[in-house]
């Protein structure tokens, strides 16, 4: 009876344990120099697979590119379809019918994997998560990825959303160096998500590997536990993609070991081969024609001030005092002080304005009208204007021959690449001053460590007006969001 007893016991250990095997996801792995793409490990690596929240790199791509498009913007509010707020864990919480800003779920989707999160993208993109599906997968082959077949936005299980190893890999790369302004994104062990903060999913192996800065997790029952990681030590950078994981700590251990293969067997010197950056091919669908649903094209403009009424007595009184300052200092021979000097040009234009509003009294009954003042003369292209002896013994300003002229510098580090953001047309030369600041007030954080330049255009007397001293990704994000503002610009590397 006893034998019976144990007998019985041990068969339903063994059909236990054999329905666990059974069932366990497959496991698959490629490790890759993400410098060149050149792979140095693969197991199962073109194996069709489930790849759980990892299709979150893909939604979130696109995001970046109709941002990047003009097509969305951070701040737009999202509404929240039911379809979206019924999404099953892991989510934000978001209520049907509610709105939220673009920012908010771009970080939940990279940091927490939230699904509601992501089928609000897809909606905001393309409609509906089915037309974003077939998007994503159009855009998949685009990039190489041959065996990869994407039904939704989140990588809830679904019949033939599959993908694999290396087809992973490939996408974790695209997304490093076609969007590094939003990769940081990937390494927040922490993000505000309007709703509540939310925590990265991936922040043990962050906080544990040295190097490591993204890129997704992903987990259900039928995928395993999944992970695209990448890391950098020197001039060395891996992505790993691995599926298949029983747990979050032997996924964790299993991509830590295959990262410190890959960094140690990767020569520490390789020529950097970018992959081709990819056109969303919208309208080229299998069919399906993706429109954006928003109506939004561009970022909104902020709305014009009020002018203050000016007392018009007082106003000719101030233009020619800043005349008479301004003609001093084209006079003088001594440098401009070093606090002035340094800074960018968007601050010293804000103090500058801040000067002149200053000097300007409030007016008495509004429909006083205002003098118009004439354009000052051109000055020279240094404050510090070379002064010359003339036969006659008087002084005056040295004529110089027409050159490129460094209208302002920054003093910040973010640029100090060799790409040209040009704007459109030719202009005299306070044109194109005035054309150069207030462009660099609009877009403030795009040109971030840009200088400004007049360009000798042909003609004497006339400019092109460009910033330069860019990456050619800031100049690429620069010139599209000017583009959504209708201000005409190219892109062009030195000269």
């Amino acid at each position: 009876m006893l034998f019976q007893a144990g007998r019985g016991l041990s068969l339903a250990v063994v059909l236990v344990l054999w329905t666990t095997v059974a069932q366990a996801a497959p496991y698959a792995a490629l490790v890759m120099d993400a410098r060149d793409g050149r792979v140095i490990h693969a197991t199962n690596a073109d194996t069709r697979l489930h790849p759980a929240s990892l299709t979150k790199m893909m939604t979130l791509y696109l995001v970046f590119d109709a941002i990047r498009n003009g097509k969305l913007h951070l701040d737009q509010k999202i509404p929240i379809s039911r379809y979206a707020a019924s999404r099953p864990p892991s989510k934000l919480g978001l209520r049907a019918g509610s709105s939220i800003e673009l920012r908010y779920l771009i970080r939940a989707s990279a940091v927490k994997s939230a699904n509601d999160a992501a089928a609000a993208l897809a909606e905001a993109v393309a409609g509906s998560e089915s037309a974003f599906a077939q998007l994503m997968t159009a855009t998949a082959r685009e990039m190489g990825m041959r065996n990869t077949t994407f039904r939704n936005a989140s990588g809830l299980t679904q019949n033939g959303h599959l993908s694999t190893a290396r087809d992973m890999a490939i996408l974790g790369r695209q997304l490093f160096y076609d969007f590094p302004e939003y990769y940081n994104l990937f390494s927040r062990r922490s993000a505000n998500a309007k709703v509540k903060t939310v925590y990265n999913t991936n922040r043990r192996l962050l906080d544990a590997y040295s190097g490591a800065d993204g890129i997704k997790t992903g987990y259900t029952r039928a995928a395993g536990f999944n992970l695209v990681s990448s890391a950098e030590r020197g001039d060395r950078r891996v992505i790993v993609s691995m599926f298949g994981g029983s747990s979050s700590a032997v996924r964790n251990k299993k991509v830590a070991q295959l990262m410190d293969m890959g960094l140690k067997q990767m020569p520490s010197r390789v020529a950097v081969a970018r992959p081709a950056r990819i056109s969303v091919p919208y309208g080229r669908t299998g069919g399906v024609q993706v429109a954006m649903t928003t109506k939004l094209k561009k970022s909104p403009r902020p709305e014009l001030r009020p002018r203050p009424v000016v007392n018009a007595a007082a106003a000719d009184a101030a233009a020619s005092e800043i005349a008479r300052s301004v003609a001093s200092a084209m006079r003088s021979t001594e440098p401009l002080p070093v606090a002035v000097a340094t800074k960018t040009a968007p601050a010293a234009a804000l103090e500058i304005a801040t000067a002149v509003a200053a000097a300007v009294p409030d007016g008495p009954a509004a429909g006083s009208r205002v003098p118009a003042i004439g354009a000052p003369p051109a000055r020279p292209g240094d404050l510090r204007t070379a002064v010359a002896t003339r036969q006659d013994g008087s002084t005056g300003s040295a004529p110089e021959p027409a050159k490129t002229v460094r209208v302002a510098s920054s003093t910040s580090t973010a640029g100090g690449g060799s790409w040209v953001v040009q704007l459109g047309g030719t202009h005299n030369r306070s044109q194109a001053e005035r054309l150069l600041l207030i462009t660099a007030l609009q877009e403030m954080e795009a040109l971030e460590g840009s200088k400004r330049e007049m360009k000798p255009a042909g003609s004497p007397g006339w400019y092109r007006a460009r910033f330069v001293g860019l990456s050619e990704d800031q100049a690429q994000t620069a010139c599209a969001r000017l583009a959504a503002r209708q201000t005409p610009c190219e892109v062009m590397q030195g000269g």
